[in-house]
């Protein structure tokens, strides 16, 4: 039988982990300097804790695994007849995570005692979504998120907005948009066109501008049940633009009637005096009241990334949350996160040519001997290497100098030193440069200097 991999999974091949490696460790040290701390939860969750937290949609997304042994031991011919709905959880207990924050949510609420607030964690993991494959949409992927619990302050907001900035830009993605918005003036402004409540209804359906247009979102409330008064109240919300400062003042004028929307106007503000104060150089930021994520349980600051030039979705988004853990029985405790699509980053990456070379370098050095002799200068100058920092192997048979060569440039690796019998009896090792061609000879400390410094 043919082995292939299951649909809407795949292998990384060493380059493609090296370059995974480089965004994951550009994102992790960042987490790191903002003070998150690393937590890591099992892939597997009781379905209990997953399902009703997603919507039905969700629920039908969830891997769920059978239990061990005999799991359709004790069914019926009447349990069958039952349907899938009802016998799932007959056979089946567990279920593969489907994002980070549910079970984080559920961690913070089993550790509550122990834990210093407000808690900063990190959290970089594979996720599972049973959904139909397709390009950019995996069964599994990566999510690499940062969230704080247990405080309102704005502060929280205003280190999101940084991090992402350093994030980008230690990625060497320069041209970024992080766009920003806040729940409260999305029900603000349902509130200021008659439709009070309606923010969840309104927001999925502006949530879709970019991809339909306002024609097909107009048509969307409709079948919602706005009316034509309703949308042309809504007008407004698709000309507000222009720098930060501006939108906030449109905004206040526009919805000057609402209460939540102007508390939302009030808490944008602090973000931004407060991103002012920190020193943010050259932000890339706009206010953009369209923006709205469909996640529900957002209640206060919203953000995406978007890259420009590129036509791949938001490569980064998350916001405030003020009753995650309820769920679980700990009501009222708010926080704020941000999430990093690791397959996304490497997408935009990978087309705008951004990795830098020394993402996907392994190997520096291979040392390629003739004979027994040659092994046995070799051995120990692999071991110098090593020590030094220099990742360096030893093509493990003793074969033809074209083969080790071969080899060597299959790999990519840059430098060869040949050690024959010449080379063992004067000490003078013949050291290759693969990429121009070039070979020199060096002594064994010269060699481990000159590759130390490179």
């Amino acid at each position: 039988m043919k082995p292939s991999v299951v649909k809407g999974t795949r292998d990384f091949g060493p380059e493609q982990m090296s370059k995974r490696l480089f965004i994951f460790d550009t994102i992790r040290q960042t987490f790191r300097r903002f003070g998150f701390q690393p937590l890591e939860t099992p892939s597997l969750e009781n379905l209990s804790t997953l399902t009703g937290k997603y919507g039905d949609e969700g629920d039908q997304l969830l891997f769920k695994i059978l239990n061990s042994g005999d799991f359709a031991g004790g069914l019926t011919e009447a349990d069958l007849a039952e349907g899938s709905k009802k016998l799932t959880p007959r056979i089946a207990e567990k279920g593969l995570r489907y994002d980070l924050t549910v079970p984080f949510a559920r961690y913070v609420v089993m550790n509550r005692h122990a834990l210093p607030m407000p808690f900063k964690r990190y959290q970089m993991q594979p996720v599972w979504r049973a959904d139909r494959p397709q390009k950019g949409r995996y069964r599994e992927f990566y999510q690499c998120d940062a969230d704080v619990v247990g405080t309102d302050s704005l502060l929280c907001e205003a280190e999101i907005v940084l991090m992402v900035h350093e994030v980008m830009r230690n990625l060497g993605i320069e041209n970024f948009t992080l766009k920003i918005n806040n729940r409260k003036i999305l029900a603000g402004i349902a509130e200021a066109i008659g439709r009070a409540g309606d923010e969840g209804a309104l927001a999925v359906a502006i949530d879709k501008l970019d991809k339909i247009g306002p024609e097909k979102v107009a048509d969307e409330l409709r079948e919602r049940g706005f009316s034509d008064e309703n949308l042309a109240a809504l007008q407004p919300l698709f000309t507000i633009n222009g720098a930060p400062n501006e939108v906030l003042a449109s905004l206040k004028t526009w919805l000057s009637g609402s209460e939540t929307a102007q508390k939302g106007i009030a808490e944008l503000e602090e973000t931004l005096t407060l991103v002012e104060q920190l020193g943010l150089e050259k932000p890339q930021l706009e206010l953009d009241v369209t923006l709205a994520r469909g996640l529900s349980y957002y209640t206060g600051a919203i953000f995406e990334v978007k890259a420009d030039g590129v036509s791949i979705g938001s490569i980064s988004g998350g916001g405030r949350y003020d009753n995650l853990t309820g769920a679980f029985g700990m009501p009222g405790l708010s926080g704020v996160g941000i999430s990093f699509g690791v397959d996304r980053i490497y997408d935009v990456m990978d087309e705008l040519n951004l990795f830098p070379a020394s993402a996907g370098q392994g190997t520096q050095v291979l040392l390629a001997c003739f004979d027994a002799d040659g092994r046995a200068v070799a051995l120990p100058l692999l071991s110098q290497l090593r020590a030094a920092g220099v990742p360096a192997e030893l093509y493990p048979d003793l074969t033809k100098v074209k083969k080790q060569l071969d080899y060597a440039n299959a790999r990519q690796i840059p430098y060869v030193v040949l050690i024959g019998s010449d080379e063992v009896q004067s000490g003078q090792l013949s050291v290759k440069n693969m990429v121009t061609g070039e070979q020199q000879k060096q002594t064994a400390d010269e060699v481990v200097a000159m590759l130390t410094n490179l």
